[in-house]
């Protein structure tokens, strides 16, 4: 098993430096190996269905082989297309264990945007749950979505290099289409690494008995989701799934039943629990700790989360990160929360933060992604300094403090939506004259979508609402409306001013 230390120096790494561990792991396959750690413990739970360590391992050599035999090859893109189960894990691991590279579609996506995302990315098969599979562009090779258990076969073969590709997440661009974010061996462990490191729960400090249940509603096809995934594995922790969308009675259930101790979720979710009628007459006393992530968290909000959870006051995490940079660059502790509500606290070990005159917050770190697939335009300049387009600043003691966002995205329940392609969509529709779509605060989903539309004669905002339905993921579709006749106000500069009709719906 490979060595986990502590010891960082910085290392050139594509003709950049960057602070690394100098005894860490290379290839991600090696994680898989902890599940023979772990055996008969169960690791997926979701309704009826539970799947042991040992059963992971059994059933991804079984899916491996079957994707082996269907001629998918080292380096291959492979398409995952579905809704978090225990098949979507399985199918997930087959992949890299093949040495291919699981591009993480969003469950969300319809056909057309299914088609835009993975038009340039070549991909050798896809593998679909039901759902998905109706969705899927035609062309693209698919195999089957189930997983069977097979005997121990040939696992890891080959050496990888560590800046080879792992695995390709989708994040909204601000061009419109989902950009393809390529993250690679060292990117996934490094991060990892680092929230071993700081937790101490590197595999040498682990115990065979310290293993959590925590209940996890994110989607897996987010960088978050790959987070918790690989983290699981390596510490032993069982993953506790919903058994569709988010249902907030259902995830006090599951807490309440499971005797659940950990819980990873967005900001929308926990408010959503919080408001639940019987919320107060539920038993979570096993719930030790809540980390929030996906979207902003404001002093607000945390004050909400330690007045209606009081059994997590020491233990509320966030952070900072953004896909670009694999996933997290800052953690905050239960005590930084308390104490400095509203920061994202510090930068994890191998994170260098610094902000650039115009405030924009620069990130440099090992977990930053190779580019965007297919795309030679990049947020990472020469010294490898990624340009986040988040406002903030650093105070005194370190501590980042997201102030605004220089990018214009719209944060709806965790989930990105760029306002250009929205815009982009409306300008499809007979009798859309001009749009402008921005987003304006939600009590509980962070932000929600708004679009003034100058119209012609006749249409309705149902009738905008049933087009982008097939343009559109769920997500993105507006919620509020301002149909009108006159042109829609400009800047000095001849551009539509979203700050002034942002500023009406305020």
């Amino acid at each position: 098993m490979s060595v986990w230390g502590d010891r960082i120096e910085a290392e050139e790494v594509r003709g950049m430096s960057f602070r690394t561990y100098t005894q860490r792991p290379k290839d991600i396959r090696c994680l898989l190996a902890f599940a023979d750690r772990w055996g008969d413990r169960p690791h997926i739970v979701q309704g009826d269905k539970e799947v042991t360590f040992a059963g992971l391992r059994s059933a991804v050599d079984g899916k491996a082989r079957e994707l082996a035999e269907s001629g998918v090859q080292p380096g291959d893109l492979v398409l995952l297309l579905g809704w978090n189960s225990p098949e979507w894990i399985v199918n997930f691991w087959a992949c890299v264990m093949v040495g291919a590279v699981p591009v993480l579609a969003n469950a969300w996506w319809g056909t057309a945007e299914l088609a835009g995302a993975s038009s340039a990315l070549h991909l050798k098969l896809a593998l679909a749950d039901a759902r998905g599979s109706t969705n899927l562009p035609v062309g693209i090779p698919t195999c089957r979505w189930a997983c069977d258990a097979a005997p121990a076969g040939r696992r890891m073969t080959g050496e990888i290099d560590e800046d080879s590709p792992a695995v390709i997440v989708f994040t909204s661009g601000t061009a419109g289409r989902p950009k393809a974010v390529v993250l690679s061996h060292r990117s996934l462990l490094a991060g990892l690494h680092m929230l071993l490191h700081i937790t101490r729960r590197l595999p040498q400090q682990v115990e065979e008995s310290t293993g959590d249940a925590g209940l996890h509603t994110g989607p897996m096809f987010h960088i978050g989701g790959v987070q918790t995934l690989i983290r699981a594995i390596t510490v032993g922790d069982t993953l506790v799934m919903p058994t569709g969308r988010f249902d907030p009675g259902e995830a006090l259930q599951l807490i309440e039943e499971r005797k659940l101790a950990r819980w990873s979720a967005v900001p929308t979710m926990i408010s959503r629990v919080l408001e639940y009628p019987d919320m107060h007459r539920r038993d979570l006393s096993s719930l030790r700790s809540i980390t929030v992530g996906g979207a902003p968290v404001h002093s607000e909000f945390i004050a909400r989360l330690r007045s209606g959870l009081p059994g997590v006051e020491p233990r509320v995490a966030t952070g900072y990160g953004l896909t670009e940079n694999g996933g997290q660059g800052t953690a905050a502790s239960g005590r930084d929360t308390t104490e400095r509500p509203g920061s994202s606290g510090r930068p994890l070990p191998c994170v260098e933060l610094k902000i650039a005159d115009d405030g924009e917050v620069l990130m440099r770190s090992p977990t930053q992604m190779l580019g965007y697939h297919g795309d030679e335009d990049s947020p990472i300049d020469a010294e490898g300094w990624l340009h986040t387009g988040d406002l903030g600043r650093i105070d005194a003691d370190g501590h980042l403090w997201i102030t605004g966002r220089a990018k214009d995205i719209i944060i709806r329940g965790g989930e990105n939506i760029a306002p250009v392609a929205v815009e982009e969509a409306l300008a499809t529709i007979p009798g859309v004259v001009e749009s402008a779509v921005f987003g304006v605060p939600h009590p509980v989903l962070g932000e929600e979508v708004v679009a003034a539309v100058v119209i012609e004669q006749g249409l309705t905002a149902e009738q905008l609402r049933e087009q982008l339905r097939t343009k559109l993921a769920s997500f993105a579709i507006p919620s509020r409306w301002r149909l009108q006749r006159e042109p829609l106000p400009t800047n000095h500069v001849g551009k539509i001013d979203k700050r002034a009709l942002a500023g009406e719906w305020s």
